[in-house]
């Protein structure tokens, strides 16, 4: 039964000339995509990168978490290094400046203001890949014979071809929202993430018949990772609902008055990925500036924070439990809800309308938070925690797990709502009205 209904879901999606489309095209822009990830950047020794990211390993470090959503292009020194991450900070920062700034906020809640903070997004990330591509330019001069040529002009060059590269990725990512399949940023991601599954595979078994790790190993890593992907699907899908209730017109001689029901759901991670982006952003800055400092004594205390010692775990779910619930406050606005409900006429029974549902629903959003936060504490640092216990040569992290999840969940309810659209819209036209014994039609 499950596998014909498999089967009929597949034979709708290709008969539905629409959804098809839209597959086909963010089929192709993800291909595109992944193609440029491995055109290698002029100038730099590839080989000399690539060991850089070998020998100090990348499950940690904000070099690491490019990399890993780059698929791989920052250690492959490709055109396409910086990825949509660039994009992404530029669109966290307009979101948080929304939250801090009236006028910022005042323009999202209009049409005309929302596409003029677009174009910042855009010009805020040409701003971010600038940077960050003058700053790789850096760290591969750093690094010995990854450089033929450095200096001035290999910087200057680095920064024109990342930041062309950051502009192509971001135009791929906004033509897949607008005329593709899905969020075109998630979606970049998430490809970036599952290609990698599969060399991490194939290095596990390699570990295995050399007798690097063994099947006891092996095991315990496969449960935790079933484990880590049931607990995201079920926190990922995890609402709070609130009961309201909106008052419907009289409906029955002026005497009877109907009231609809329905449900405001909250989620319990809201706030998705971006805390353990965040913290792990944080927490990466000693080790930064100890490296491009020089300096032994902050080389001395950035040890204590390297991934793997006890404070870089007590550190990391103490940034985790702050930044979940800073960033569920900045996208999470109950008072906007709260007015909305009452331009409605709808209102929470028990609670009086207005300040006072504000007040009930932010209540609990930061109770629901709680639960929501330590998962995340324990998904980001369960699987390190792990991999450090049975002493395998390698570690997985539950971050691109989450990720992986919680995109895959979301394009699969898009395909679904045009998939249900579809159907309503094959009922609209197949259906016969009639009109005193005469078919009715679309015409006068």
């Amino acid at each position: 039964m499950a596998q014909a209904s498999a089967t009929d879901t597949v034979a709708n999606i290709y008969r539905t000339p629409e959804l098809w489309q839209k597959i086909t095209f963010t089929f192709i822009c993800l291909v595109l995509y992944r193609i440029g990830s491995h055109i290698t950047a002029p100038g730099i020794d590839v080989l000399a990168v690539t060991a850089y990211f070998q020998n100090q390993g990348n499950g940690g470090g904000i070099l690491g978490l490019y990399d890993l959503f780059s698929g791989g292009g920052l250690s492959r020194a490709t055109v396409l290094a910086l990825g949509i991450m660039p994009y992404i900070s530029a669109s966290i920062f307009v979101q948080i400046a929304g939250a801090v700034l009236p006028q910022v906020d005042k323009l999202q809640k209009d049409e005309e203001g929302r596409k003029k903070l677009t174009q910042w997004t855009r010009y805020a990330t040409v701003f971010l890949a600038v940077v960050q591509g003058w700053g790789f330019g850096l760290f591969t001069e750093s690094l010995p014979g990854a450089v033929a040529t450095p200096g001035f002009w290999f910087k200057v060059q680095m920064a024109l071809f990342l930041t062309t590269g950051a502009m192509f990725v971001m135009w791929l990512g906004e033509q897949i929202t607008e005329r593709g399949l899905g969020n075109g940023a998630s979606l970049i991601i998430f490809f970036s993430i599952v290609e990698r599954f599969w060399p991490g595979i194939f290095q596990t078994f390699s570990f295995l018949s050399s007798g690097a790790i063994g099947p006891l190993q092996i095991l315990v890593l496969g449960v935790v990772m079933l484990a880590v992907v049931a607990g995201v699907v079920a926190i990922t899908m995890a609402a709070r609902r609130i009961l309201i209730q909106i008052p419907q017109r009289t409906v029955s001689r002026g005497r009877m008055r109907q009231e609809a029901r329905n449900f405001i759901p909250l989620r319990l991670n809201s706030a998705g990925v971006m805390p353990i982006i965040f913290a792990q952003s944080v927490i990466v800055v000693p080790s930064a500036i100890a490296q491009f400092s020089g300096n032994e004594n902050l080389k001395t205390f950035a040890e204590f924070f390297a991934p793997g010692t006890w404070l870089y775990f007590v550190l990391s779910g103490v940034l985790i439990l702050f930044f979940t619930y800073f960033y569920t406050s900045i996208i999470f606005n109950p008072i906007d809800l709260s007015e909305n409900l009452k331009k409605q006429g709808g209102f929470v029974p028990g609670i009086k309308p207005g300040a006072k549902t504000a007040e009930y629903i932010d209540q609990v959003v930061s109770r629901i938070t709680l639960p929501g936060a330590l998962f995340l504490t324990v998904i980001a640092l369960l699987p390190q925690l792990i991999a450090k216990w049975i002493n395998v040569p390698f570690s997985f992290g539950g971050t691109s797990l989450l990720i992986v999840v919680g995109v895959a969940l979301d394009t699969m309810a898009q395909m679904q709502q045009h998939l249900l659209l579809r159907q309503y819209d094959g009922f609209m036209k197949k259906g016969k009205v009639r009109y005193r014994g005469r078919q009715a039609t679309g015409g006068l």
